[in-house]
């Protein structure tokens, strides 16, 4: 495993991390799953796990507690997220400040986290939505000032809204935040525009997320795929985005190189551009950890490949299913 330096907290972490999202809503069978695939994890090198709140009320961050508690000879970051007050995801121009995150939201839901991980300090807490309508509030400068001198709080990050990488740039000036988290993948590019420069400039950490852009990346999907009640993508994967999605993962597979996964080759797309901190790939299942950990070996991609890829852009604009 490689590890890049994450920004102005000078921690050393595994380029690729652990999106915990997918062990949120599981029966006590599937915990056991989670629990051996987490472990397998830090057996190879990930020492970067990503949790919210949000993700099972708390049950994933209870996850990671037990991993920490596991290994306690191994430094392993924690991360997590506040949910905003109205629950709603991904925040929208006409939400209120007072209705996302105010002062008392922040402090009692970085309590919830801390009961839930069984810790008394979580490395990196970030808001799990953002507008930057919000970013000259003073309410939330206040409380993160104060997360952190208690020592609750070692860092704090901000995960924005899917296909608007700009939209928290002006919360980044407030000198705040210490990262941020966003969508970054072979067709999601945007932010190497205005976001990574700043990132850059201000020495913020970037936690890659969403690098198989929800599973379009893996090349698993056909425009027959269709998904379990109840699942997410479901809800993502309307019509109109499974067909676009499958087309444009269709175009990829005459490039993949022998040997190489679409899955792969994803990862080390992201993995080229060092401006990325970590990128946090959901992996349930222990062969996903294996496939996923072995993309961190200083390769890369060969130069003609990357730039290949480069041309795969894909822009596009929140729409009501994008969430």
């Amino acid at each position: 495993m490689k590890f890049r330096r994450f920004g102005r907290t000078d921690w050393q972490v595994s380029e690729i991390g652990y999106g915990m999202w997918g062990m949120g809503g599981w029966k006590e069978s599937d915990d056991r799953q989670s629990a051996k695939s987490l472990d397998l994890a830090v057996e190879n090198g990930v020492n970067f796990f990503d949790t919210a709140w949000g993700y099972g009320e708390g049950h994933s961050e209870k996850l990671l507690g037990a991993l920490v508690r596991r290994h306690p000879n191994t430094k392993l970051y924690t991360a997590s997220k506040i949910p905003p007050k109205n629950f709603k995801w991904p925040a929208k121009p006409e939400y209120r400040f007072e209705d996302s995150y105010p002062r008392e939201h922040i402090v009692e839901y970085t309590e919830k986290t801390l009961q839930n991980l069984g810790l008394e300090q979580i490395d990196l807490m970030q808001l799990h939505t953002w507008d930057d309508t919000w970013a000259e509030r003073e309410e939330w400068q206040r409380a993160i000032e104060d997360l952190k001198t208690s020592g609750k709080v070692v860092a704090m990050g901000i995960s924005m809204n899917r296909w608007e990488p700009e939209n928290g740039i002006a919360a980044l000036h407030t000198k705040k935040l210490d990262a941020v988290q966003v969508i970054y993948n072979i067709f999601d590019q945007a932010p190497e525009d205005k976001l990574f420069p700043i990132c850059q400039e201000l020495d913020i950490a970037v936690i890659a997320r969403v690098p198989f852009d929800e599973g379009t990346l893996t090349g698993n999907l056909t425009k027959e795929t269709t998904f379990p009640e109840g699942d997410w993508r479901g809800t993502y994967f309307v019509p109109e985005n499974l067909m676009a999605s499958v087309e444009k993962a269709d175009a990829l597979r005459p490039i993949v190189p022998e040997g190489m996964t679409m899955a792969e080759m994803a990862l080390r797309f992201i993995l080229m551009n060092k401006t990325v901190g970590t990128v946090i790939p959901g992996m349930r299942k222990e062969r996903n950890v294996l496939a996923n950990t072995t993309t961190s070996d200083g390769m890369g991609l060969p130069s003609e490949l990357f730039n290949t890829l480069r041309s795969h852009r894909w822009d596009r604009k929140p729409t009501a299913w994008s969430q």
